[in-house]
């Protein structure tokens, strides 16, 4: 979700990353985005204030190269005075259960229901073919395995609750760890509306983290935890890392040992991350989750030595990565992962060892030094592939002492300073003492001062580097024929949702209810009302290259005419009860492929038999329909049907599944009609509640093992009429 609202209760009154956006453009940064300049020794101003520095997002880079020099002179007086004015030791880093953080370079953050996860017709959840079929990013270091928001507030279960009824989620975890991924669960802070747990959050939070044996917690809309929260965590078994959304302040990246880089604008000539300057062990995550060109966040994390988020689905929307960026992200976590040592202990240079020429073009370097190994990253921000002289390293030839140089993005030893970057992308020289002199079994060791007052060696063996050389020269084939292979690589791998179609049934006057409501075959314009969540709806991205969106650009209502065509049908007056449909579980002998939280809410033995029916899945409400000679009415027929006389809610009012399921083959939905007498209260964050009017409609995400059954959910059937022609229903 959106970063920074918090209501915990030593947050600020006030967040200037949560202003309204109505006065400004979408498309282009906020100023709270922007970079933030840094005076340089000399030119006259003020320091920078710590207020502003301390929470900055980017320090930009100035415009003219001869500026450089002063500027990372500068850059070193900030992280210096800011660290003595916080006392700062980087204790946390130093913790060897808690070191791999500052490798843990790519995150996936996944719904926990995505069909490449979860097999809706096995119900079981398929780890390995979701690796699988992501493994064009790069591979995996952490998931965040995301499970309530958007559905939470469809009931009283509070996010707790989202994880631990989940059956087998502790094995899920352990699937993604035997495969040395990380995994985090999301705390919701916002979440104060739903049932209240036992304990506090900090409590509930520290103990669901032992259950699940995760390694990390991701902070929703938190900067930072409050310090009940990081102890809690701290202590818990298996101690926990703490990863925040956005701009963490400098007094917190002690007890953070990772952020997201989210809404972060970049200099022309890349900039440097604040948080990562601080601090060179702390991870950062660039995400823009609208974007479909990611070729901006991933050369300020390239420039950086940070990691990226790699979000292709944002709560049920597709925004999904081109193959350009998908092979420009491979590139960088190859080599990100084969010298993580360089990038987090080694004397890192910005904007230090590019040729002018290749600044001229557009081309930036930036140099890690760790021992005898030199890393340069470089970047091209144009939009053609730069051919050139590019390390001025190399411009006079190899160093005399017997270093060799390799591009480590194309695999190629290179002979000279002529490097290829592609267009909006990233490649990577290393200059190192020559690996190829040790005999078996040796290694090219190096040892430098860390960041933060350790120390390390780097080692990287002959055969390493061979393998990594070929593995890059293979991928850089494969994505030379992949672009030529496409009209633009870097187009939106567009996808689109498509309507499962219900079976057909007649309407023979059968079934256990005694009234309908007559739709008649047409063409209509409806309304279509909703309020506008991240969700979006039926098709596309609610946002679209935008910055972050807020008030009045989310959750406001919005109106809309969407145009259908019905066949002829006839739609029940009312919902099945629970008395029906208990006598259908008992004619029938009906078990569902999980039990989990079946007919729950009804099937207590409180509830009155002429209630409606709920704790039901859109499967068992199908199920029902199909033993009833019926089908679910789609929502188009429900809302018709809806504004006829005859058309009856039983009370206590509670939303009805319809035939409305899509799929684009990742994420699952239905759209609820009616609303229902329960609404959760205290956030905007959770779904929509109480009674609502027909053409209102609930965009609810599919989920499974039984999750998706709520006492507040229910249905009622529909038919196809006798009279309607083979071309009848609803398209």
């Amino acid at each position: 979700m959106h970063s920074d609202t918090t209501v915990r209760p030593d947050a600020p009154v006030h967040d200037p990353d949560e202003a309204h956006t109505n006065g400004l453009n979408p498309l282009v940064p906020r100023p709270i985005d922007r970079p933030t300049e840094l005076p340089l020794p000399g030119d006259g101003r003020e320091p920078l204030d710590p207020a502003v520095g301390d929470i900055a997002k980017i320090f930009s880079a100035p415009s003219d190269p001869a500026d450089w020099p002063a500027w990372r002179e500068a850059l070193a007086a900030w992280r210096d005075d800011a660290r003595a004015r916080l006392a700062y030791t980087g204790e946390a880093y130093d913790r060897p259960d808690q070191r791999w953080t500052s490798s843990c370079y790519s995150v996936a953050l996944v719904w926990l229901w995505d069909e490449r996860l979860f097999d809706r017709a096995t119900s079981r959840f398929t780890v390995e073919a979701f690796l699988e079929r992501t493994a064009d990013h790069g591979g995996f270091d952490g998931v965040v395995l995301w499970h309530a928001y958007p559905v939470i507030g469809i009931d009283e279960r509070n996010q707790f609750d989202f994880y631990r009824d989940v059956p087998g989620m502790a094995d899920v975890v352990r699937a993604f760890q035997r495969h040395g991924i990380r995994v985090f669960i999301n705390y919701n802070p916002w979440d104060t509306g739903t049932r209240r747990p036992d304990g506090d959050d900090p409590t509930e939070l520290a103990a669901l983290v032992g259950e699940l044996g995760v390694d990390g917690v991701f902070l929703d809309t938190l900067k930072q935890a409050d310090d009940s929260l990081v102890t809690a965590l701290r202590f818990a078994t298996p101690p926990q890392v703490l990863e925040g959304e956005s701009r963490v302040p400098n007094e917190r990246i002690a007890d953070h040992q990772l952020s997201w880089a989210q809404w972060f604008a970049d200099s022309d000539a890349p900039g440097v991350m604040r948080a990562h300057l601080f601090e060179q062990r702390h991870m950062m995550h660039s995400t823009r989750r609208w974007n479909r060109d990611h070729s901006a966040e991933l050369q300020s994390a390239w420039m950086n030595g940070t990691g990226m988020l790699v979000w292709d689905t944002v709560f049920g929307v597709w925004v999904g990565w081109n193959e350009r960026d998908k092979a420009t992200l491979r590139s960088m976590l190859r080599v990100q992962r084969a010298f993580a040592d360089v990038f987090s202990h080694g004397d890192w240079q910005p904007l230090a060892g590019g040729t002018d020429a290749a600044i001229a073009a557009g081309v930036y370097t930036s140099t890690y030094r760790l021992g005898s190994t030199t890393l340069f990253t470089l970047v091209n921000r144009g939009d053609s592939d730069y051919r050139g002289e590019a390390v001025a390293a190399l411009v006079d030839g190899l160093p005399s002492d017997g270093s060799r140089a390799y591009d480590l993005c194309a695999g190629v030893e290179l002979d000279d300073a002529r490097v290829s970057v592609p267009a909006r992308g990233v490649t990577a020289v290393l200059v190192m003492m020559d690996a190829a002199a040790p005999t078996s079994g040796d290694r090219v060791d190096a040892s430098a001062s860390a960041s933060a007052s350790a120390s390390t060696r780097f080692e990287l063996g002959h055969a390493e580097l061979s393998a990594l050389l070929a593995e890059a020269a293979d991928d850089r084939a494969r994505s030379a024929e992949v672009r030529d292979s496409m009209p633009d690589w870097s187009a939106f791998p567009a996808r689109t949702a498509r309507r499962t179609l219900p079976e057909r049934s007649r309407f023979t006057g059968a079934g256990s209810h005694v009234g309908v409501v007559p739709v008649a075959a047409g063409d209509y314009a409806l309304p279509f009302r909703y309020r506008r969540r991240e969700t979006g709806t039926y098709q596309g991205a609610p946002y679209v290259e935008e910055w972050k969106p807020l008030a009045p650009r989310l959750h406001d209502d919005r109106d809309e005419i969407i145009e259908v065509t019905l066949g002829s049908a006839s739609v029940a007056d009312r919902e099945v009860t629970v008395a029906e449909f208990t006598h259908f579980v008992a004619e029938t002998g009906y078990q569902p492929a999980s039990s989990n939280r079946f007919l729950i809410g009804t099937a207590s033995g409180f509830s009155h038999p002429d209630v409606a029916v709920t704790g039901v899945s859109l499967d068992d409400a199908r199920a029902y329909a199909a033993w009833a000679g019926a089908r679910l009415p789609t929502e188009f027929e429900w809302q018709v049907a809806a504004e006829q006389p005859g058309f009856e809610r039983i009370r206590p009012l509670v939303w009805n599944w319809t035939e409305s399921e899509h799929t684009d083959g990742i994420t699952r939905f239905s759209m609820l009609k009616g609303g229902s007498d329960y609404e959760a209260p205290g956030s905007d964050w959770y779904v929509d509640g109480g009674e609502r009017e027909p053409a209102f409609s609930l965009k609810f995400l599919a989920t499974g093992l039984g999750i998706d059954r709520s006492p507040h959910i229910g249905f009622r059937l529909a038919w196809d009429t006798a009279d309607a022609d083979d071309e009848g229903g609803t398209r």
